[in-house]
């Protein structure tokens, strides 16, 4: 796998605030929902995978977040869902302290591997909800396209705790990336058929629906009575993979990973039957990277 990314266009500029799908509340909802049993073991059995395919976040995201919140360079930031360290690591290089915390097992083991270099980075195989309320301890708290696993009536609260005052909540997000429309359309009637439970957004929804879907968690966080002067940003990129790569990233999604075996057996091999014929074994794909950065009251 190798990325390309385009120009990054940043901004919130033309943005169409309409969606007919569940709203970015309903949709954290589910995901919160989940019991902590749930969230410890969820990604065990793709951990691997999501270490080597889930793409990356962008410099100049991670450097507009840091240059919004001005953080100093001694700082102590609390990340919540670290997986495999894939947003540690580059934070963890631009010297800041971090304590991650991480529900799974196999993931949080490879993100110590990944931070072994690091010794500013403490993981813990720890659920947020578990972690012992450390108060005003913390310039930042950071979580990298986990926040939505996390409880609402507990996340805001505890971070807000945690955080001392004016700091900061950065929630970074990566959207799955997807295959161009055309190539979308080859392979649908493979989802109708075979896997209609998979929801647009993991198989392929509209940018302009994922950045609707931002603006309205703008408002939740301003909603939540803890955080205020919201700021979002998102860029644009593009980005190839090898056809198995591709099908790897499939397999970390949630709803794939909720598909009963067999069923996703099928599905993938006939993906990559029609892939493989119309496409070759090369898929050029997009997706958002975004952050929000919220001050703490």
């Amino acid at each position: 796998m190798s990325d390309l990314p385009d120009l990054p266009t940043i901004g919130t500029d033309g943005i169409d605030d309409s969606s007919d799908r569940k709203s970015w509340v309903e949709v954290l909802r589910d995901y919160g929902g989940k019991n902590l049993e749930a969230k410890k073991n969820w990604y065990s059995s793709v951990a691997e995978a999501y270490n080597r395919v889930r793409p990356r976040y962008p410099q100049e995201i991670i450097t507009r977040s840091i240059e919004i919140t001005q953080l100093p360079k001694q700082s102590k930031i609390l990340e919540l869902g670290c997986g495999p360290g894939i947003a540690t690591v580059p934070f963890a290089q631009l010297g800041f302290s971090m304590l991650s915390l991480e529900p799974n097992r196999e993931a949080s083991e490879l993100a110590k591997q990944n931070c072994a270099s690091y010794p500013n980075v403490e993981v813990q195989n720890l659920a947020f909800e578990e972690w012992e309320l450390k108060e005003n301890q913390f310039e930042a708290v950071l979580a990298a396209t986990s926040w939505h696993w996390l409880d609402p009536a507990i996340s805001y609260a505890k971070s807000w705790a945690a955080l001392k005052e004016d700091g900061h909540l950065i929630l970074l997000w990566n959207t799955p990336p997807q295959v161009d429309g055309e190539t979308y359309q080859i392979v649908d009637e493979v989802y109708q058929i075979l896997a209609p439970s998979i929801p647009l957004y993991a198989r392929h929804e509209g940018i302009e629906t994922h950045q609707a879907d931002f603006l309205k968690f703008s408002k939740s966080i301003m909603a939540s009575g803890y955080f205020d002067n919201v700021k979002y940003e998102r860029s644009i990129h593009k980005v190839i993979y090898h056809l198995d790569d591709y099908l790897l990233l499939l397999s970390t999604l949630s709803p794939y990973i909720a598909l009963a075996e067999e069923q996703r057996i099928k599905l993938f091999a006939k993906l990559r039957e029609l892939l493989h014929q119309n496409r070759g074994d090369r898929l050029t794909l997009s997706y958002i990277s975004a952050f929000h950065v919220a001050r703490k009251i």
